[in-house]
């Protein structure tokens, strides 16, 4: 007789297994795909090490896809799905409480969140027979048949709102959300949740908008683990057989581009903080742009490195303006912005902010040097073990080929892309894509 004791201790030990018998060398990794009869695109790659499965759905249902005047509805749809299910059939209705301690019986995890682009659900699972079969009939449930209801979102609406009041009160927010509506005027990436917006959503446009986007023939499923094909097939059909069957598969409109900047754009915000927050930047470049690479290296040149970084040397080694500034690029299905971020004495922000801009010129200018382009080379590809050496770490990179349209041997030619990368492909690269004299800069921190 199984109990939540044994789903307890066999979960417990296969999960503090899977930290001493995650595969070492994942050279060679083979991800299968294919469509199945609901149109679903499936990408799996199989790891028998433990006796575990980790599964992502992604759908075309971020934020991009919000209203204005009701930005944030994908969020809170996501995040609604978790407060309980309808009754089916015999099947009766599970409230929040008890779709929680279901989950917590099978020793599973179910989560659903939404970012820029997609909503995700994901599903943690053992593999043995008697607990994989029962954990994706619970996610079909919770996929298939969220309750949404009313009486949950008056309650998480009044608990989003005061946690909106209080992110308010912090520099971090207030600069993160100036420098995104900077940075993209009035496409939705720069579009934030408000206490405003949230008052305009309600369960019905939560129910329509899922409806809407929430189809299998929109789905991308990425599953890495302890399961053939077959399971994997398997498993997709029962997930998916409690959303309605859709005729055919209409395409949703179109979203337009991020428009670059016409010229420099500089925010100042007095805010009484013991440091002022620093964010320097500008559109950058979308996820399937060729020169992808060039700029993932150059940036780790840039900014991306650490303490290993050429802005880390100019603006806290040599000068000591900072603990931390750093720079990256955020690329998505549009255009994701550039971003250089530090903090610092509010005395010290005008030589902070001078000092990264030359940084920053220099290198589109100039482009970095033999010595740091080898450094950065033999970082990142001595490295790249890291981002594959669990299940978790797997499916992300799985998910990023099957949302981006990689190729399927992307893994296994990663590092060869790096080591391709020369001086004149970074320098050419930055130059395309970054206008150092015409960038948002926000400053919030200090006296007016």
């Amino acid at each position: 007789m199984i109990t939540i004791k044994t789903i307890a201790s066999r979960a417990f030990l296969v999960w503090a297994a899977g930290i001493f018998y995650t595969q070492t060398a994942w050279a060679g990794i083979a991800i299968e795909h294919w469509t199945n009869a609901a149109g679903v695109q499936v990408y799996l790659a199989q790891s028998q090490a433990i006796p575990m499965v980790d599964l992502q759905i992604d759908f075309d249902a971020g934020s991009r896809r919000d209203p204005p005047a009701q930005a944030g509805l994908t969020s809170v749809t996501a995040g609604m799905t978790a407060k309980g299910v309808q009754a089916r059939g015999t099947e009766s209705a599970l409230d929040e409480n008890q779709l929680s301690e279901s989950w917590a019986d099978l020793g599973a995890r179910f989560s659903a969140g939404a970012g820029s682009d997609r909503m995700s659900f994901s599903l943690r699972s053992l593999t043995y027979p008697d607990l994989l079969a029962k954990a994706v009939q619970l996610a079909a449930r919770q996929l298939g048949e969220p309750a949404f209801p009313d009486e949950i979102w008056q309650r998480e609406r009044q608990r989003l709102s005061a946690a909106l009041k209080e992110a308010n009160t912090r520099p971090a927010t207030v600069a993160a959300r100036e420098f995104g509506q900077a940075v993209f005027g009035q496409h939705p990436y720069g579009q934030e949740m408000t206490e405003e917006t949230l008052q305009r959503i309600g369960v019905a446009d939560m129910r329509a908008v899922y409806s809407r986007l929430v189809q299998p023939c929109r789905a991308k499923v990425s599953i890495v683990g302890a399961v053939s094909r077959q399971q994997a097939d398997e498993m997709v059909a029962v997930l998916f057989s409690r959303l309605p069957a859709a005729a055919g598969c209409p395409a949703l409109p179109p979203v337009a581009e991020v428009q670059p900047l016409a010229q420099a754009v500089e925010r100042r915000i007095p805010f009484d903080s013991a440091q002022a927050h620093v964010l320097i930047g500008q559109p950058g470049f979308k996820r399937n742009d060729p020169d992808y690479f060039a700029l993932t290296v150059g940036n780790y040149i840039l900014g991306g490195g650490g303490f290993v970084s050429r802005l880390t040397t100019e603006v806290r080694e040599k000068r000591g303006l900072s603990y931390s500034v750093y720079s990256y690029f955020a690329p998505g299905l549009h255009a994701g912005a550039f971003t250089l971020g530090l903090q610092t004495r509010p005395d010290q922000v005008t030589e902070a902010v001078q000092v990264s801009r030359d940084v920053l010129a220099r290198f589109v200018r100039e482009g970095p040097t033999e010595a740091e382009l080898k450094a950065a080379k033999d970082n990142l590809v001595g490295g790249f073990a890291l981002r594959l050496d669990s299940n978790r770490k797997l499916l992300d990179n799985v998910a990023n080929i099957a949302w981006n349209g990689l190729a399927l041997d992307y893994l296994d030619t990663w590092s060869q892309a790096v080591e391709k990368v020369t001086l004149a492909d970074i320098r050419s690269a930055f130059a395309r894509k970054l206008q150092p004299e015409k960038m948002v800069t926000v400053v919030v921190g200090g006296a007016p």
